[in-house]
């Protein structure tokens, strides 16, 4: 299993949760990545668009912080953002905040959530599958998620797609999205496109 993630030098938030003792620290980062090897092995980097997800056009402001995330890394993989109209590939972008109960209970939304969560994971090119986020402990945790699914824009064929997600103290500075959009994003495409269909755990650093 692998415990990889490269140094979120972007994440000032991280060197100051070092000195917050009383405060829980982050669970794992749950990633699970599926793709198409034929398509994904003769695709070229070329152009992209990044893009809300179907169903999530109300949450352009919420999901700002997670398509920035996602453009940045996508040019570190050699993408180059382009207009709708002009890009190769269309990255599709979802989010969701939500709050587990003291006991593991039913999950529910919070008041800095992300819409956008219609849809099946696993539709385009793999199987859905539930990651608990139970954190391993009793008291309450605030849950993170991104979703992205990267397509050809002339075909619109799914040639890659991936979830991760992770938990935080309500307390913790990772409870809000705008803070976990990054730590999401870097490890959802560390070592892309990853092995088909594994699930890996990366540690976040605090």
């Amino acid at each position: 299993m692998a415990h990889w993630v490269r140094n979120l030098t972007t994440l000032a938030v991280i060197g100051g949760l070092a000195g917050c003792a009383t405060v829980p620290g982050p669970s794992p980062v749950e990633v699970t990545r599926f793709h198409d090897v034929a398509a994904i092995s003769a695709a070229e980097a070329g152009t992209v668009f990044v893009a809300n997800a179907p169903g999530s056009e109300d949450s352009s402001l919420e999901l700002a912080p997670y398509k920035a995330a996602v453009a940045r890394e996508l040019a570190r993989l050699g993408f180059s953002e382009a207009g709708a109209s002009d890009a190769t590939h269309i990255a599709q972008v979802s989010a969701d905040s939500f709050r587990i109960s003291e006991d593991g209970g039913k999950r529910g939304p919070v008041s800095v959530g992300v819409g956008g969560s219609t849809g099946s994971y696993g539709s385009g090119v793999g199987l859905g599958i539930g990651i608990n986020l139970g954190g391993g402990g009793s008291r309450e945790r605030i849950g993170h998620e991104i979703r992205v699914m990267i397509r050809k824009a002339e075909t619109n064929q799914t040639i890659w797609e991936g979830r991760a997600q992770f938990t935080a103290s309500p307390k913790s500075e990772f409870a809000s999205p705008a803070q976990s959009a990054a730590v999401l994003a870097e490890t959802l495409f560390s070592e892309y496109p990853g092995n088909n269909g594994e699930t890996i755990e990366v540690k976040v650093p605090e």
